[in-house]
């Protein structure tokens, strides 16, 4: 069951007229792409996704699920978004569990052993079914992926304190003082008799937030129910914010170092991509430690940046450090560095997005909403949020 309903909002201006989970990344794919891929890669033919906020695209995208080899007979891909059920009043989903809870009739047509919780945010390489053997070879009723986080970041997680056999004894939400550096990916199996009880439970409950983190979990725990941290050593990185986004983009272009490899034969992350003419560097273009897409026309200079699909780049503009979605579009001219450029916009002739980092505090991102035109000549400092079209003034 894979949550993909989030608003986003911390992406701002990237999630006005999408869905966090379907946000391009990393020249050619969406973000759903990687748990999609992990499903499959894994061994998981059955896949729910939990849709809420502006699901058009996402819907339209996932489709059949024919890219990923979810299109099958019995089982595949389904979309789940909130719906009225007959003598029920209609709600939107009201957290985490209330999400699974509204689609029980979905979980039992298909009577699991275990149901795996996935969020649709985030960016990782991870075999489900090594979790799963680990879940029952210790008899769980509920596994937690976790990884180990610098312990001066751990008060920014959810904390599990566990036992010599990682056997989950305290769950601490956010702590100002933490015990370890077990923070929770959110990612979780379940064996689906416990959650089951545990969801119509905590639905009756007026109080709860119906959250998985903040109520299912802490319930198991008193009840004494065997819950079990399964520790994650690969690259993992929850792209919520526009800083985030931004980092694990620019790591694509570092895998050694970064540890998150793209041209691994053995996992390969599936996409719906789309047929575009191949990439076009003329004879004024240098493309420099970046990736290139489909239907790229490069005429200025791209370094360390990542293109999607049927960019421009003009003579004399230059970009650094940036990803353009597709569709964007750099004149003759202009300067793109530190920015994120949305699908389909312009930067006008001579304009300046962004700004190299500096030790000034509010240096940051810069961000030019979908289909938005930035005029000839204007300047766009760095950290803006442009959602409308400009002219060639300061931002």
């Amino acid at each position: 069951m894979l949550l993909a309903g989030g608003q986003g909002s911390r992406l701002k201006a990237l999630t006005s007229k999408v869905a966090k989970p379907a946000v391009p990344f990393g020249g050619k794919y969406r973000i759903i792409d990687f748990p999609l891929s992990n499903c499959v890669n894994s061994g998981i033919d059955t896949v729910g996704v939990l849709t809420q906020y502006k699901p058009l695209e996402l819907n339209s995208y996932i489709g059949s699920g024919q890219p990923w080899d979810l299109d099958v007979m019995d089982g595949g891909v389904h979309i789940l978004p909130p719906y009225v059920q007959e003598d029920e009043k209609g709600t939107w989903y009201k957290g985490t569990a209330n999400a699974i809870y509204q689609n029980l009739s979905f979980l039992e047509q298909y009577d699991p052993e275990y149901v795996l919780i996935l969020s649709g945010d985030h960016i990782y390489k991870m075999d489900y079914s090594k979790m799963l053997d680990h879940h029952k070879a210790v008899g769980a009723a509920c596994t937690i992926s976790v990884m180990e986080v610098p312990m001066e970041e751990a008060s920014r997680f959810g904390i599990m304190n566990v036992d010599h056999n990682d056997k989950i004894y305290e769950f601490e939400e956010k702590p100002k003082k933490p015990k370890s550096n077990l923070a929770s990916m959110g990612i979780y199996i379940f064996t689906w008799s416990k959650l089951r009880d545990y969801l119509i439970a905590d639905e009756k409950d007026e109080k709860s937030s119906n959250d998985f983190g903040k109520n299912i979990i802490p319930a198991m725990l008193n009840a004494g129910e065997i819950m079990t941290a399964y520790r994650f050593k690969g690259y993992w990185k929850d792209v919520g914010t526009i800083d985030s986004l931004w980092d694990a983009n620019m790591d694509l272009l570092s895998p050694i170092q970064s540890g998150f490899d793209l041209y691994d034969p053995d996992w390969p992350i599936y996409a719906r991509t789309s047929v575009r003419p191949p990439q076009f560097i003329g004879a004024t273009g240098t493309l420099k430690h970046s990736i290139a897409t489909s239907g790229d026309e490069i005429a200025g200079t791209v370094e360390n940046s990542v293109l999607f699909h049927s960019v421009t780049v003009e003579e004399g503009a230059t970009v650094r450090y940036s990803i353009l979605m597709p569709g964007a579009v750099v004149k003759r001219g202009a300067m793109v560095e530190y920015a994120i450029v949305a699908e389909r916009s312009t930067i006008g002739e001579d304009a300046h997005v962004g700004a190299d980092k500096s030790d000034r505090e509010d240096w940051g991102i810069a961000v030019v909403a979908q289909d938005v035109k930035v005029g000839d000549g204007a300047q766009v400092d760095a950290g803006a949020m442009i959602t409308r079209n400009i002219k060639g003034v300061k931002a």
